[in-house]
């Protein structure tokens, strides 16, 4: 194939950086169809008198955003871009035909910094997709009726493997269970535990979705307040609370990921005091400074956590797939009273997530979206620091797929989040999240990136600070 590139060396963009958006924009207009064989690196630096580094570089961005893939001792082959399933994804499209209500007036959203949203567009679809045909044969008509109620055995044996070697989880396949949720397996842990004027601790803030539950359930909250570390152990101590729901990786919403010492501290309350910890991981797969920590479960040596996790932040959101490891002590008391429920969770999806997880691209995935969402997080902070200086602080920025804003402004959080929404970008309060809040303090506004790229990101940072700059406070 003929690769003609308009390569300057005096622009102001490496050579790598040119050559990656040449064979971008020709992948992306169809000038190269998909399964087309490209140069061979090589071939590609002797033609066009460049260095073999330029070209590789170019090849794996190319790689790393999913425009390519590599074929063993075969060469690099553009990958079908897909518009089947999910639609056609391009940059702001979906969000420029969002629309809400501000002032009684529809305001066309431009950026949405949804702290849930994740990127689509790098999803292996022809890998999940042959994983689900796979599913629906005569090979598999069993998946038709009632499967099991823990859910598929085949699974959860490789999602225990998994969550042994990659989050240090001590755990297994006996200990899983599936639901159809983070709120449906919590709805199964409220009955395990008893319910009706039960006191249960919660960080404050926290997470609104499982705080509801608690509430359907009739337990009594108790609101503990957040160290720079996360939770406050000897408020917890003094709540008088058996049972603590707490975000150790990434705190949900504040970002700050416990050390090791107060997971510890935390483990040995739960001994003293008979105590109960859910530990909810919901986005642990995403770490940008530091070394992961292990779980709080990985480290309790009295069955005294139940840890939750989820594939709606590392996977599909709308595969609803969640799952719980029981302690023993609970595990019995499921089997004993809530053995006879049938399983929440599609047995499709469930054999087409084991199958994924066999074949390898679960972890490849994973990788991938680690490099993926960093150079998203990366582009924020950048974005964040030239463009709004020193009117805002971040914080909770080590992990997950959002961060924390602490704007210097005498507005309140949902004022500024109003002021947003009128200029096209959608930021959201920590208002909700909170059970005390202190009036005091500036305002705090969550900002999620996964959803959005990176362009995106940039101009919506640009929006929001056109919007704010007026009720910045100028000291």
């Amino acid at each position: 194939m003929d690769v003609s590139p308009n390569l300057n060396e005096n622009d102001n963009q490496p050579l790598y950086i040119q050559l990656y958006e040449y064979f971008k924009k020709q992948i992306q207009v169809s000038g190269l169809s998909a399964s087309t064989r490209l140069p061979s690196i090589r071939r590609l630096s002797d033609d066009l008198k460049i260095s073999k580094t330029t070209v590789q570089m170019a090849y794996q961005q190319l790689l790393a955003e999913g425009y390519i893939e590599s074929r063993e001792r075969s060469g690099f082959y553009v990958i079908k871009l897909e518009e089947e399933s999910f639609g056609s994804i391009l940059p702001a499209q979906p969000l420029a035909s969002f629309k809400t209500e501000v002032g009684g007036k529809q305001t066309r959203i431009l950026y949405d910094f949804y702290m849930s949203n994740i990127d689509f567009n790098h999803f292996p679809f022809d890998s999940w997709r042959k994983c689900s045909n796979q599913c629906i044969s005569r090979d598999h008509k069993d998946l038709l009726s009632y499967g099991d109620k823990q859910g598929e055995r085949g699974l959860r044996y490789e999602l225990s493997k998994y969550l042994r070697r990659a989050r240090g989880v001590n755990c297994s396949e006996e200990q899983l269970v599936i639901g159809s949720g983070t709120q449906v397996v919590l709805q199964i842990i409220c009955q395990l535990t008893g319910i009706d004027g039960k006191k249960v601790a919660m960080e404050d803030p926290g997470y609104p979705g499982v705080r509801n539950v608690f509430q359907h359930f009739r337990f009594e909250i108790e609101p503990i307040p957040l160290e720079e570390d996360g939770i406050h152990i000897d408020a917890l101590s003094k709540s008088g609370a058996k049972m603590v729901y707490v975000t150790p990786s990434h705190q949900y919403p504040m970002g700050m990921v416990m050390p090791i010492a107060k997971r510890m501290k935390l483990l040995q309350w739960a001994e003293e005091n008979g105590g109960l910890i859910i530990e909810d991981d919901y986005d642990g797969e995403f770490r940008y400074r530091g070394k992961p920590i292990p779980s709080l479960q990985g480290l309790d040596a009295h069955g005294n956590v139940v840890y939750v996790g989820t594939f709606s932040k590392s996977l599909l959101p709308g595969i609803r797939v969640s799952y719980m490891v029981l302690p023993e002590r609970l595990l019995n008391i499921y089997k004993r009273m809530l053995f006879m429920y049938d399983q929440t969770a599609s047995r499709f999806h469930q054999k087409a997530l084991q199958g994924f997880i066999q074949s390898g691209e679960w972890e490849r995935h994973i990788r991938r979206m680690r490099t993926i969402y960093q150079k998203k997080h990366t582009a924020l902070l950048e974005a964040i620091k030239s463009i709004m200086k020193t009117n805002v602080t971040v914080t909770g920025q080590d992990a997950g797929l959002h961060i924390v804003l602490k704007v210097k402004s005498d507005k309140t959080a949902d004022q500024l989040v109003k002021i947003a929404e009128e200029a096209g970008v959608k930021v959201y309060s920590t208002t909700p999240m909170w059970l005390k809040k202190d009036s005091a303090g500036d305002p705090l506004i969550l900002l999620g990136f996964g959803g959005l790229s990176l362009e995106e990101i940039s101009d919506g940072i640009e929006r929001l600070n056109a919007a704010w700059t007026p009720y910045y406070r100028h000291r």
